[in-house]
């Protein structure tokens, strides 16, 4: 069964919400916004990445199944993407690019297309 769609307005929204925490500018959000847009953009990337052959993990908030390539239907999968809600969210905003997240191990992919740099960022802010 297909993901429900996500509404753009209500993931730009959350996301929007953790702007001033990832500038530095507020400390971290009350847990359910933070939540909120980990999982709302997460559900945009398995949108525009549709697929089954990366398993990018968000603890402990979200994970989703997303890029096009073999599907992976049991144990643990092998293209792997994982990383804490701060670093996703900043690479969601196009605030953190791809390499420099893997060269600071601020994001561990393990597989040959657990590279995410071609689907990022989900959603810019101006």
């Amino acid at each position: 069964m297909p993901p429900k769609p996500v509404d753009p307005h209500e993931t730009r929204a959350a996301v929007a919400a953790v702007l001033p925490w990832l500038a530095g500018t507020a400390e971290q959000p009350p847990r359910p916004v933070l939540a909120a847009a980990v999982r709302l953009s997460l559900r945009t990337l398995e949108q525009t990445a549709p697929g089954r052959s990366v398993e990018v993990r968000v603890p402990p908030f979200a994970a989703v199944q997303c890029v096009p390539g073999p599907r992976h239907t049991r144990g643990t999968p092998p293209n792997v993407v994982e990383t804490d809600p701060r670093t996703w969210l900043e690479l969601a905003t196009g605030r953190l690019d791809w390499a420099s997240a893997l060269d600071t191990a601020r994001v561990t992919a393990s597989g040959g297309r657990a590279d995410l740099s071609n689907h990022l960022p989900v959603l810019r802010f101006e």
